[in-house]
C-alpha cells in the first residue's frame, strides 16, 4: 500500500502558515476580533444575542415561510401522506435521462433514476436531481410581455396570425427558427410540418456544449456524421483523450455504471485499465489507473503517434507513454476502447474512429448509430442571413444565444435588426430581454413531451404538475405559427407515436407511461464502413505559446442553470470551488507570474478581453489555462444574476490568449480545506487507503489494521443493524449523491458569504484528495457522510441528550433538544455535523410545497447530520409491520445509494447475512475509518484498487 503524503490544497502541501493556524483553530476570525477592544465587545454581544435566539430555536424544528394554499378538490389517486411516483425524462442538450419523480399531495417533490431507461439504469445526475428547484424557481418567466412592456395573451395571438399571415404569403421566406438540441420525435415531425409548409423558411440550432468536432470527425471517418455508443463494460482497456466520457458525454450516467462494474477485483474477474491523456483534470483522468498530463500540442503529437501504431505498426517521435499504450490497446484486440472529447479537432476524433476499428471494437466494445439530434442549419448560417437583412421573422425556442454565441459573433445586434421575434424561453435571459415579444415556456413537468436517450431509447414525458403559469409549450407555438388552432400537448404527442403503437394503441401508451421507455426504440447499429482515408489524418498543430481552453461549468453546464441555488452552492469535484468560476492556470505558470489563488489577471484573446480572477488547479499542463463558461450572466433570477465571470466573450478565436497580473484579488469560495479530518495526526493509513492490483495480489487484506485493546464497547442490541459501505473503486467524484442528499434532506443553501465562513449545511461532502507533485498528482475521491459511529464520541459530550443511539445502531438527532453548543461538532473525528448558524431554511426563497415533508425543516441554532434517510427506514418498516415481517435487506435505498451512478453506496441491515451490505463488509478490503479512534463506525469503506500498466513506469523511469 501506497505511504505518499495525501494532501487535499496546495496551501496545506506548501505548509502555508494561514493554513496551519487555520487547522488547528475552528474559529480564527475570533482571535482577530478579541483584540481589539471595540470588536471585542461586539463579539460579545453577537454570541450573548446568538446563545439567546439558538437556544429557543433549538426547541422549534420549524418550517419555511410562506402561505399553503389548501387544494380545493383533491388530485385523483392520491392518498394523503403518501407518495405517488410517475415515470418522464430529464433532457440536456437533447439527450433523454430516464427519470422518475415523486410526488406528495399532487406536490413534485424529488427526483430519482428511472430502472427501465438504458442511459440512467436507476441512477440520476445533478442537473436531474436539481431540476426540483427548477421547476418551482420563483424567478421563472411568468408574464408575456412585448418590447420589455407585459402584454396579453390575446395580444400576442393576434401578433401570431399577424405574422403567420406574412410567412404564409411569402412561403416562408425570411421566416427562420433557432432552437437547442433537440432529439425529440414531437419536435421533429412538427417542425418538418412547418418546413413543408413555408419551404423558404429556414430550422437552425444553437447548443453552446455541443459536440460538432466528433460530428465532423465521424464524417471524415464514415462519409457521414455518426454517434458512438460505448459498452465500458466489456472493455478491458480505455483510453481518454482529454475526455468526458464520466461526467459529460451523452450517457455519462450509464456509462459510470458500466465502468464501475469492472473496477472492483473482489468482484470482477478480470479489472479494466483506464489511460487519460488530457491537458486539464477530468473525472475521467481522476480515477485513471495512468494519468498523463498533455497539452495542446503534446496531444496532437501523442494522437498522431498512436494512430501510426495501432494502425500501421510504425513509431514516430512521440511522449514516451505512447507505446507502452498502444501496445497494451493492440494486445486487447476485441477488448479495447479510445474516447475523444468535444474539445479535440475533428482529424483526431477521426484517427480514434479509425483506431477503434483496428482494434477490433466495433460490436463490442461500442456501437456506430445514426445521429439522435435532429439536423437542421448552423447558428452562423443564421447570423449571415440576419445581418444581410434576410430574416424578418425569427422565432428562438429555448435558446440563449446573446449569451451564448461566440465571441466572435454579435448575436444581439443582429437580433437588434429582426423586425419580428418571438423568445419562448422558461426563464428570463439575455435573449429574451432583446425579442419584439417574450413568451414564457411551460416546465417539462407541465406538459407531454418525447426525446431520446444515448443509445435512442425514447421516453413519453408526461407532465408531473398543472402549469405554475400561464406558459405555451413550444408545440402549441410552433403549430400556431402552422396556421393551425393547436389541440392538447397530449393530442399531439399522441399523433407522433400513433402509426408506431397501431392498433394496440391504448395498450402501447399506456405501457410506455408506466415503464418511462418506448420498447424497441433503441437505435439499430450502423453498417457503415469506415473510410479508406480516415486512417491518414493527420491533427493540426496548434499554435505556440498560451492555450485557452473553455469547457461548460460542472456545476451550471452553459449557463441555463445560473439560478440554481443546489448547483450554485456545490463544491466542483476537483477544484471544490463554489459560486465563482476562475481562471485555471497550472502552477508552473503561477510560479512564472507569481500568481495565488483569487488573483486577478487580465486574460484576453482574438475575440476580447476580460479581467477576473485565478485558481491554480494541480496536474494541468503549463502551457494551458481553461476558463468554465456558464457563468456571469447578466439576466437571469436573483440567485445568478452577476456571479462568477462571463467568458462568452472570449469564445470564437483560435485558442491563443494572453495573461498578465492586474491589481487586487478576490475572495474565492472553495471547501476543499473545510473539515479536515484530524489534522496533524491522520496519515496514509487512515484516510484514503490505495494499494496496485499486484500488492491487492500479495496481500488482499493490505486496508486492515491490527485490532487494539478495546476499554468498553456496546453494541446496540438490534436485531437490526443498519450500517452502510462505500466502494472507493467506484466513486468518480461527479457530486449526483451530495445534491440527491440536499433535495430528500431538505438541506438549505447558505450563499458565498457563509461557505468562505465554512458554514456550508451539506450533510454528505466529497473530499478529494491528492498524492504526488502538484504538476502532476494522483487523485482520489472519498464521500464523507454521518459514521453512525457505535461509540460514538458526540454523544458522551452532548449536554441535553440531543443526539443519542438507538437499538438498530443509528445515531439520531432529536432537534426538540439540541440547544447549539456544538460540543459533538468538536468531538468528532470525521468532522460530518453541520451547525445552522441562521435560519437559511426560513430566508430560502423556494415555496413550503417544494420541501420533502417528511423530513422536518430545521430552524436556526441546533446540529445537523446525516440520518441514513431515517424517513425511509421508517416508511420500510412500518410496511413491514403491515405485512407482519422483516424488513427485506436491499428494501431501504438511501438518497444517495439511489442517485449514484456507480452503485459507490451499499445500504442495508448487516445484521441479515444476505445483505448486500453484509456481503461487502466481509470484502478483504473493507476497512474503517480513522480506526486509532474505536469508533467502530457503522459507514465503512472498501478501499481503493488501480490497475497500473508496469511497462509504463518502466517507460517513463
Amino acid at each position: 500500500m501506497s505511504a505518499s503524503r495525501q494532501w487535499r490544497s496546495l496551501a496545506e502541501l506548501e505548509n502555508d502558515p494561514a493554513f496551519i493556524e487555520h487547522a488547528i483553530q475552528e474559529f480564527p476570525s475570533l482571535r482577530e476580533a478579541l483584540a481589539a477592544p471595540q470588536k471585542r465587545r461586539r463579539v460579545l454581544r453577537l454570541l450573548a444575542a446568538a446563545l439567546a435566539t439558538g437556544g429557543l430555536a433549538g426547541c422549534y424544528a420549524g418550517e419555511p415561510g410562506g402561505h399553503l394554499i389548501p387544494a380545493v378538490r383533491n388530485p385523483p389517486n392520491i392518498i394523503p401522506g403518501l407518495p405517488n411516483r410517475y415515470a418522464t425524462a430529464h433532457v440536456l442538450g437533447g439527450h433523454a435521462l430516464g427519470t422518475v419523480v415523486t410526488h406528495q399531495m399532487g406536490r413534485p417533490i424529488k427526483v430519482e433514476g428511472n430502472p427501465y431507461h438504458p442511459s440512467s439504469l436507476g441512477a440520476t445526475d445533478p442537473y436531474a436531481q436539481a431540476e426540483v428547484l427548477g421547476f418551482y424557481d420563483p424567478d421563472r418567466a411568468m408574464l408575456i410581455s412585448n418590447n420589455g412592456t407585459a402584454a396579453s395573451r390575446q395580444a400576442l395571438l393576434a401578433a401570431l396570425v399577424s405574422a403567420q399571415g406574412v410567412i404564409a404569403a411569402t412561403s416562408g421566406a425570411g421566416f427562420r427558427i433557432l432552437t437547442g438540441a433537440t432529439s425529440s420525435p414531437t419536435t421533429e415531425r412538427l417542425m418538418a410540418r412547418i418546413l413543408a409548409a413555408y419551404p423558404e423558411a429556414r430550422w437552425h440550432v444553437w447548443e453552446p456544449v455541443n459536440r460538432d468536432n466528433a460530428m465532423r470527425g465521424t464524417a471524415l471517418a464514415y462519409g457521414k456524421p455518426m454517434d458512438v455508443v460505448a459498452r465500458l463494460d466489456a472493455a478491458d482497456i480505455i483510453l481518454g483523450l482529454d475526455s468526458d466520457l464520466l461526467g459529460g458525454a451523452p450517457g455519462w450516467v450509464r456509462y459510470a455504471r458500466d465502468f464501475a462494474s469492472r473496477r472492483n477485483p473482489t468482484r470482477t474477474k478480470t479489472m479494466s485499465r483506464i489511460y487519460a491523456a488530457e491537458p486539464s483534470p477530468t473525472l475521467l483522468g481522476s480515477i485513471a489507473d495512468h494519468r498523463f498530463v498533455a497539452g495542446p500540442a503534446e496531444m496532437a503529437a501523442a494522437v498522431t503517434a498512436l494512430a501510426g501504431a495501432v494502425l500501421h505498426g510504425t513509431s514516430t517521435e512521440a511522449p514516451r507513454w505512447v507505446g507502452p499504450v498502444a501496445a497494451d490497446l493492440k494486445a486487447h484486440h476485441g477488448r479495447a476502447f479510445i474516447h475523444a472529447g468535444p474539445g479535440q479537432p475533428a482529424e483526431t476524433h477521426a484517427l480514434v474512429a479509425a483506431m477503434n476499428e483496428a482494434l477490433g471494437g466495433r460490436g463490442a466494445t461500442y456501437d456506430v448509430i445514426d445521429p439522435l439530434l435532429a439536423p437542421a442549419a448552423s447558428l452562423d448560417a443564421l447570423i449571415a442571413d440576419m445581418q444581410a437583412g434576410h430574416v424578418s421573422t425569427l422565432l428562438m425556442i429555448d435558446t440563449n444565444p446573446v449569451f451564448t454565441a461566440l465571441g466572435t459573433h454579435d448575436f444581439a445586434a443582429a437580433l437588434r435588426a429582426v423586425k419580428f421575434s418571438v423568445a419562448l424561453a422558461k426563464a428570463p435571459d439575455e435573449t429574451a430581454a432583446l425579442a419584439t415579444w417574450t413568451v414564457p415556456m411551460a416546465h417539462d413537468w407541465e406538459t407531454w413531451g418525447d426525446a431520446r436517450g444515448h443509445d435512442g431509447t425514447a421516453t413519453i414525458m408526461q407532465p408531473m404538475a398543472l402549469p405554475l403559469y400561464d406558459g405555451m409549450s413550444a408545440a402549441e407555438i410552433i403549430t400556431r405559427f402552422i396556421g393551425e388552432t393547436p389541440g392538447t400537448d397530449l393530442a399531439t404527442v399522441q399523433d407522433t407515436w400513433r402509426d408506431q403503437f397501431g392498433t394496440s394503441f391504448d395498450t402501447a401508451w399506456r405501457q410506455a407511461l408506466v415503464d418511462g421507455v418506448v420498447a424497441g426504440t433503441a437505435s439499430t447499429p450502423s453498417d457503415v464502413a469506415l473510410s479508406g482515408s480516415a486512417g491518414a489524418i493527420t491533427p493540426p498543430a496548434p499554435p505556440a505559446g498560451l492555450r485557452l481552453l473553455f469547457r461548460p461549468d460542472p456545476r451550471l453546464h452553459d449557463g441555463r442553470y445560473a439560478n440554481n441555488p443546489w448547483l450554485q452552492e456545490l463544491p466542483e469535484p476537483l477544484t471544490k470551488l463554489t459560486w465563482d468560476n476562475p481562471l485555471l492556470i497550472s502552477p508552473d505558470l503561477a510560479r512564472r507570474i507569481k500568481l495565488r489563488a483569487g488573483d486577478k489577471v487580465n486574460l484576453r484573446t482574438s475575440a476580447g478581453a476580460i479581467t477576473m480572477a485565478v485558481w491554480v488547479q494541480p496536474g494541468q499542463a503549463p502551457d494551458v489555462m481553461l476558463a468554465w463558461v456558464g457563468n456571469g450572466r447578466h439576466v437571469t433570477g436573483a440567485v445568478g444574476t452577476d456571479i462568477g465571470w462571463d467568458v462568452y466573450p472570449l469564445t470564437g478565436g483560435d485558442g491563443s490568449a494572453t495573461i498578465e497580473k492586474a491589481k487586487g484579488s478576490v475572495e474565492l469560495a472553495s471547501t476543499d480545506h473545510h473539515n479536515l479530518l484530524d489534522y496533524g495526526t491522520a496519515t496514509v493509513d487512515t484516510i484514503v487507503r490505495h494499494a496496485s492490483l499486484d500488492e491487492f495480489a500479495k496481500n488482499p487484506r493490505f486496508a486492515k489494521e491490527a485490532p487494539t485493546p478495546e476499554l468498553y464497547w456496546r453494541k446496540p442490541p438490534g436485531p437490526v443493524a443498519w450500517a452502510m459501505s462505500v466502494d472507493l473503486n467506484s466513486c468518480i467524484g461527479c457530486n449526483a449523491c451530495v445534491i440527491a442528499c440536499q433535495a430528500e434532506n431538505n438541506v438549505p443553501t447558505v450563499g458565498k458569504e457563509e461557505v468562505l465562513r465554512e458554514r456550508e449545511m451539506h450533510w454528505l461532502r466529497i473530499d478529494r484528495y491528492y498524492e504526488g507533485t502538484p504538476e502532476a498528482p494522483d487523485s482520489f475521491f472519498q464521500p464523507m457522510l454521518c459514521m453512525h459511529c457505535e461509540k460514538a464520541p458526540c454523544e458522551l459530550v452532548c449536554p441535553v441528550g440531543a443526539t443519542v443511539h438507538d437499538s438498530e445502531g443509528l445515531n439520531v438527532m432529536v432537534y426538540n433538544r439540541c440547544v447549539g453548543t456544538r460540543f459533538c461538532s468538536n468531538n468528532c473525528p470525521y468532522k460530518v455535523r453541520r451547525f445552522n448558524f441562521f435560519d437559511f431554511a426560513g430566508e430560502d426563497n423556494r415555496p413550503a410545497v417544494s420541501w420533502n415533508p417528511d423530513v422536518s425543516v430545521r430552524a436556526r441554532g441546533v446540529m445537523e447530520k446525516c440520518s441514513y434517510c431515517l424517513q425511509r427506514i421508517s416508511e420500510a418498516r412500518i410496511t413491514a409491520d403491515k405485512e407482519n415481517r422483516r424488513v427485506h435487506p436491499q428494501e431501504v435505498v438511501t438518497a444517495c445509494q439511489a442517485a449514484c451512478p456507480t452503485q459507490a453506496f451499499t445500504f442495508g441491515d448487516v445484521a441479515q447475512p444476505a445483505s448486500d451490505v453484509a456481503k461487502r463488509k466481509a470484502s478483504p478490503l473493507d476497512y474503517a475509518l480513522l480506526e486509532d479512534q474505536h469508533t467502530h463506525p457503522r459507514t465503512t469503506y472498501e478501499a481503493l484498487v488501480r490497475n497500473p500498466n508496469p511497462a509504463i513506469k518502466e517507460a517513463l523511469g
